[in-house]
């Protein structure tokens, strides 16, 4: 377990990779990933194998949480039972940061299975920071919040996203997770530069940085949408993006995520090296003495 992640390049850990992570630790040979992302709610159980696993796991490597149950931005506040039963979960394995992200899941009724997206106005930015000071203080720790991949934007908002997460940030002391695919994601479905978009973004509260591929649909009208699938490798754009981010912010841990097509141990952590040369690269020189 590690107070802090180091500012290299982690994976986010499947259940086929724990023995493959403790064997490359353990024989102390070959690429390994200096850290691993978990999603808690995986976790939710007392006990087994699961839990046996990740328990040997967090003793060769630091973690952390990327929650995706909180439902921060819903109408009815956050989701209580998440919060209590991931609250048990921090206190058993003291990971190196816990995050969510800017969305809402749980309706009046019923639960969505996805991480639908919250307008951009002064209202939502005062509930939504009510629900990050709500589970700060529950954890006793400052959380990260993740940037949406959107398909749409209200009509509305009253500020850029931006200009929503860096006031969030400003008056919670949450950080920010920078996902960098979401962010190209983004761009391509609403029409705005992702470049520019990674220009706005204050350095000093980005904590974490994620890494992904998406996929393509292509429609008869010259239509293109790109999905948010985590089911590919990391793109040449986003590659591009991520470079000229830590070209301006200096090294930042980020991790390579795969959720979906979930490939080789090998493959992911040879995606976690190029990234470990893009990060290293940007290292200052007194800082890498």
């Amino acid at each position: 377990m590690s107070a802090t992640l180091p500012k290299l390049a982690g994976i986010g850990l499947k259940p086929e990779h724990y023995a493959h992570l403790l064997a490359s630790h353990q024989n102390g040979g070959g690429a390994q990933p200096s850290w691993v992302e978990i999603h808690p709610q995986n976790y939710f159980g007392a006990g087994g194998p699961p839990h046996r696993w990740l328990t040997a796991i967090a003793e060769v490597v630091p973690i952390c949480f990327h929650s995706t149950g909180l439902s921060l931005g819903s109408a009815n506040g956050v989701d209580v039972d998440q919060l209590e039963r991931l609250a048990i979960l921090v206190e058993r394995y003291a990971p190196a940061s816990v995050s969510d992200h800017l969305s809402w899941s749980n309706g009046e009724t019923q639960i969505y299975p996805d991480l639908l997206p919250v307008p951009y106005t002064r209202e939502a930015l005062d509930h939504f920071a009510r629900g990050v000071e709500q589970v700060q203080e529950r954890l006793d720790r400052a959380i990260l919040i993740e940037n949406p991949s959107r398909y749409l934007a209200f009509r509305g908002d009253e500020m850029s996203e931006t200009e929503f997460l860096g006031s969030l940030c400003s008056r919670t002391g949450c950080g920010l997770l920078l996902d960098i695919n979401n962010v190209e994601v983004s761009a391509c479905n609403l029409g705005f530069d992702p470049a520019a978009y990674l220009r706005e973004v204050d350095p000093a509260i980005v904590k974490e940085i994620h890494l992904a591929g998406h996929a393509t649909e292509r429609f008869s009208d010259g239509t293109v949408l790109e999905i948010d699938d985590h089911g590919s490798s990391v793109s040449n754009r986003c590659w591009s993006l991520f470079r000229d981010f830590v070209a301006r912010a200096g090294p930042v841990p980020t991790l390579i995520e795969r959720d979906t097509n979930v490939p080789e141990f090998a493959e992911l952590v040879a995606e976690a090296t190029v990234a470990d040369e893009i990060l290293m690269s940007r290292v200052p020189h007194v800082l890498a003495a």
